[in-house]
């Protein structure tokens, strides 16, 4: 599960961020209103936890944004003010749910759990192009309804790529995205190039018109449609 956390306090956003990857989430930092809607425009999130009085951009003009776009992923925001006026209208904007400054980790595990085991009920855990399916539940994959085996990093790589269907993604994304923290910028290109190598031959796409190579750029699947 990936999670953004949205907060101008850094001391407050690094222990919600150890918190998460404790629990083996995986975690990306926002510190204002611009960069959140940056990273949500280009990242795939199961949750985004938001603050309220962010600079830059409020949270409330972050969450009507990314709502205005059609952005359905859970927002649990945070906030120091306790006014009912303020819940009603991030609420009114399209929040999942609020929690209020101080809190306790523990509260906010459970919160981020509920909202996400209520956003998956919602969710179809499938993602297709053509004959592949991908179930991310299961995280199995067929061609044609046969089963494919493949690696944990191949399974990441394809997940993202059908995540962002018909969308360019770089390199850099993408190996951030498999590879969080630990990615080696100087060893990235090849690793990434031979996952996708091996993509390609697994899935019958060695000619590469499924995932498709977009010059100086990366990578993107295309269903044939777009």
């Amino acid at each position: 599960m990936r999670v953004l956390i949205v907060d101008d306090e850094p001391e407050l956003a690094a222990q919600i961020a150890q918190t998460l990857r404790q629990q083996r989430y995986t975690v990306d930092i926002a510190g204002d209103g611009a960069a959140a809607l940056e990273l949500i425009c280009t990242e795939p999130y199961d949750l985004i936890v938001l603050d309220i009085m962010l600079p830059e951009k409020d949270g409330f003009a972050v969450l009507a944004e990314l709502r205005a776009e059609g952005i359905a992923t859970p927002v649990l925001m945070l906030t120091a003010k306790g006014e009912v006026a303020n819940r009603v209208k991030g609420l009114d904007l399209g929040a999942d749910d609020y929690l209020h400054k101080p809190f306790s980790m523990a509260e906010l595990l459970a919160r981020i759990r509920a909202l996400l085991r209520r956003s998956h009920d919602k969710a179809s855990p499938y993602l297709a192009v053509g004959t592949i399916r991908l179930d991310t539940n299961t995280r199995n994959v067929t061609l044609d309804n046969e089963p494919v085996v493949l690696t944990p990093k191949e399974f990441s790589v394809l997940e993202f790529l059908l995540y962002n269907c018909n969308r360019a993604v770089s390199r850099f994304n993408l190996a951030e995205h498999v590879w969080g923290e630990a990615f080696d910028p100087f060893t990235m290109s090849n690793n990434i190039d031979v996952h996708i190598k091996n993509l390609r031959k697994k899935l019958d796409d060695q000619a590469g018109r499924i995932i498709v190579t977009v010059r100086g750029v990366g990578y993107m699947i295309r269903d044939g449609q777009a």
